[in-house]
């Protein structure tokens, strides 16, 4: 070690305004993520036969049938509305995620960090 101690920045050449950017994104992500565990995604399949009903920590809420959808000879149709339901509820629930999360971080000078979100 260089005589007299270590003399840089023991953050490693943050800045103080670096560090309140990152706890300011941080409480942001965390009341967002907040949000949207908390929210109702749905989606309809087969003209309103089957509705799927997810939140944001991707639980299923609900599914819905509509008793024309029960055919007893092609129950692997009715299977594939209620997996295409739930899919595609989970996608919209996903897909507000990332815009969210993409509205948190534009605009922010993260230097050498920013490729990385």
């Amino acid at each position: 070690m260089a005589k007299g101690g270590y003399r840089g920045n023991p953050m490693g050449g943050m800045n103080m305004n670096m560090i309140k950017q990152a706890q300011k994104m941080q409480q942001d992500m965390l009341k967002m993520q907040e949000e949207m565990e908390n929210k109702e995604y749905e989606a309809t399949v087969g003209g309103g036969m089957v509705k799927a009903v997810v939140n944001g920590k991707h639980t299923v809420l609900a599914v819905e049938i509509n008793p024309e959808a029960v055919d007893p000879e092609d129950v692997e149709m009715l299977q594939d509305l209620v997996v295409a339901a739930v899919n595609e509820a989970m996608r919209k629930a996903e897909s507000e995620a990332s815009a969210n999360m993409s509205k948190l971080t534009s605009g922010l000078n993260l230097g050498g960090l920013g490729g990385l979100f």
